[in-house]
């Protein structure tokens, strides 16, 4: 059986998948983290599926979330739905239960959120809303893991049963009158379509276009249908979507009444007022922000991070020294010797370094996305935002992206406009990924230790003032126009789980090893390979004569301009494209380091202390791996737009690096 999973942005659906499944999957608390349905089987069933589909206010295919939904119900046909809502916020969630309930599949109501309506001193009555809605109601909590098994067990029963919702009709007046009529009038053309007649009779006179197309009505039909629709306008003084929104709404408030009791506020929402009072100030919040990101990078990057990092790395030298004994003492072929030694284990060694710094690094990212506060941040970035013709729900990809660039390309679906689609994937790859993070913080530690929590957020905010700067370029040329209106709910702040936590971090050192041993793992061979041997296919002495030298030379002058025109740096960058922590692992195979800390103190060969900021802003802003530019490609559906702006975005990168190296020299530094 397949249960499908659907809910507003913010009620807790990806919580209640994880406990119902058992995923990894990471839980976010800002609108667009579920951008594709995820399957999951339920814990203890046989043969029970659920469906994680995008969170979502109406059935209305506006948004690529709402048509992902919607399609996936009409052509998917699951066996059953579970309509997540948050009991804190329930008048509004039942707009879309009132949409599901049309569909008439067997449905579950898991009114999530009960432990704090509760705790408040509110109550809701859950068999008045039985009664009322015509289908099951389960209170639970999911953060909490309550009241979970009851909810599987009855979502189990109505689909295998095949409980239909035992009312469908929740309209009076003029709507009823016309909503029948079409009813009557389409009968047939639903049934051959395989849409439920109820559901398709409203979205026609909503004038629901996808709607319309499915059925194909006739030309008569279509007058009869555009007749009715008009007599209700008339009559109610109101458009077609107003007058449905107003007759579900008015069912909800009548409904509200008798069964939900409400003292107020609850404790979560009165506390995240007071603190939105100071988190989104007009004028505190962007440094409150830059604040908060400063203290992150400040314990990621001087203080947890490196400790932690230190004593990995001092037991990668230990492992590398024993097998570099063991090798030896087996007399090992000499060349096979060195592939091991200095390709793999140097290469791959002196990524796996770092792994201690994203994990710290994403750990108070998570605190702060969980907790709520991230949310708050894309609220505040939309005036900001609007200067460049964005809005502020362009930004939450922009978050995202803060950790990868892929699935940040592909949280740009949920944009309602294609001008402001296209234009924030143009822009996202500007955002520091945290595969950058192991070059940051190898360069940071070999000239920048003192400073390093502060070359670290200069280097983000440089990464946001050039998508800022590009995108009133991309404004005035060819995005010309305005952003869809911003509409955005702003979730209560809530103590983020330690499991939550956990399962984020746990995903990003899982992606983290994959990357490692197998992109890095291939590209740090090919390294090897290509400075051990010239292109006749000899051993090298010196790998200045290998065929790597050769490449990276003939490249090295158009960085020479930015400071590094040693051939290694050059090389670094071309490697950087397959994954950005490829650029570790290239200095250490070509600088002949076992140690990955003794990398660090090496690199004053190639750069001086401003040669290696210019690097850091360089591959800071320049194209975006390979993964990151099938997916850029994939979106635009063009690959000479892609090209273009990959372009683009290493040109400016080359401009933005040169100009800080050129007006560092002449100040001296």
């Amino acid at each position: 059986m397949v249960l499908a999973l659907i809910g507003n942005q913010n009620s807790g659906k990806t919580t209640l998948f994880n406990q119902l499944t058992g995923s990894n999957q990471h839980v976010g608390n800002f609108p667009g983290v579920t951008v594709e349905k995820k399957e999951g089987r339920i814990r203890n069933t046989k043969n029970m599926t659920v469906v994680d589909l995008p969170g979502i206010y109406s059935l209305s295919p506006y948004t690529s979330e709402e048509v992902v939904t919607r399609d996936f119900l009409l052509n998917e046909r699951p066996d059953g739905i579970i309509n997540i809502l948050d009991a804190t916020n329930i008048e509004r969630n039942l707009y879309l239960t009132l949409q599901l309930i049309e569909l008439n599949f067997p449905m579950v109501l898991a009114l999530n959120m009960m432990d704090e309506v509760t705790s408040s001193g509110g109550s809701i009555d859950i068999p008045a809303l039985e009664e009322r809605l015509g289908v099951a109601v389960v209170p639970i909590s999911a953060s909490k893991n309550q009241g979970i098994s009851e909810l599987v067990s009855r979502a189990a029963k109505v689909a295998e049963q095949k409980i239909l919702p035992k009312r469908l009709d929740f309209c009076s007046g003029e709507v009823h009158r016309a909503i029948h009529g079409v009813a009557h009038l389409i009968e047939d053309h639903a049934s051959a379509a395989g849409i439920p007649l109820r559901f398709a009779a409203t979205k026609l006179v909503e004038g629901d276009e996808p709607t319309i197309k499915a059925l194909r009505l006739n030309q008569n039909e279509l007058d009869t249908l555009k007749h009715i629709t008009d007599e209700m306008e008339a009559s109610l003084g109101m458009d077609r979507e107003a007058a449905l929104a107003d007759m579900r709404y008015v069912y909800i408030e009548n409904l509200s009444a008798a069964a939900v009791h409400k003292v107020g506020e609850t404790i979560e929402q009165r506390r995240s007022l007071v603190i939105d009072g100071v988190l989104t100030h007009k004028y505190l919040a962007i440094p409150i922000f830059l604040l908060i990101m400063s203290i992150v990078f400040w314990l990621t990057f001087g203080v947890i991070g490196p400790f932690l990092g230190d004593l990995l790395s001092l037991g990668i030298a230990r492992l590398t020294e024993a097998t570099d004994l063991t090798l030896t003492q087996i007399g090992l072929s000499p060349i096979v010797h060195s592939l091991i030694i200095d390709g793999v284990y140097a290469g791959v060694g002196s990524v796996l370094s770092f792994l201690p710094i994203i994990l710290t690094l994403f750990f108070f990212l998570s605190l702060l996305e969980d907790s709520g506060y991230m949310a708050r941040v894309a609220f505040v970035m939309d005036k900001l935002l609007r200067k460049i013709g964005l809005s502020g729900r362009s930004f939450v990809p922009m978050l995202i992206g803060f950790g990868c660039s892929v699935p940040a390309v592909m949280a740009t679906r949920t944009l309602a406009s294609e001008r402001d689609r296209k234009m924030t994937i143009m822009l996202t790859p500007f955002m520091s990924c945290s595969a950058k993070l192991p070059i940051y913080a190898m360069f940071t530690a070999a000239f920048f230790k003192e400073n390093a929590a502060l070359v670290m957020i200069s280097l983000y905010i440089l990464g946001m003032v050039v998508a800022i700067l590009y995108g009133f370029v991309l404004k005035s040329t060819i995005f010309r126009g305005n952003p869809v209106p911003f509409v955005m709910e702003l979730p209560a702040y809530r103590f983020p789980s330690g499991k939550s936590i956990t399962l984020h971090m746990w995903e990003k050192a899982k992606d983290f090893l994959r990357k490692a041993f197998t992109v890095i793992f291939i590209a740090t061979i090919l390294i090897w390979f290509l400075q051990s041997f010239d292109f006749r296919l000899n051993p090298v002495a010196n790998s200045e004569n290998s065929m790597l030298a050769v490449v990276g030379s003939f490249l090295s002058p158009v960085f020479a301009p930015l400071g590094f025109s040693d051939w290694r740096a050059s090389t670094a960058l071309i490697t950087g494209l397959t994954a950005k922590e490829a650029v570790v692992s290239t200095l250490a195979v070509l600088m002949n380091v076992n140690d990955p800390a003794s990398l660090p103190p090496l690199l004053s060969q190639i750069f001086s202390p401003l040669s290696a900021f210019a690097f850091l802003c360089f591959t800071l802003l320049y194209m975006p791996c390979v993964a990151a530019f099938a997916a850029i490609r994939r979106e635009l559906g063009s690959y000479v737009e892609a090209i273009s702006n990959m372009v683009m975005q290493t040109g400016i990168a080359w401009l933005v690096a040169f100009l800080i190296f050129q007006v560092g020299t002449m100040m001296g530094y």
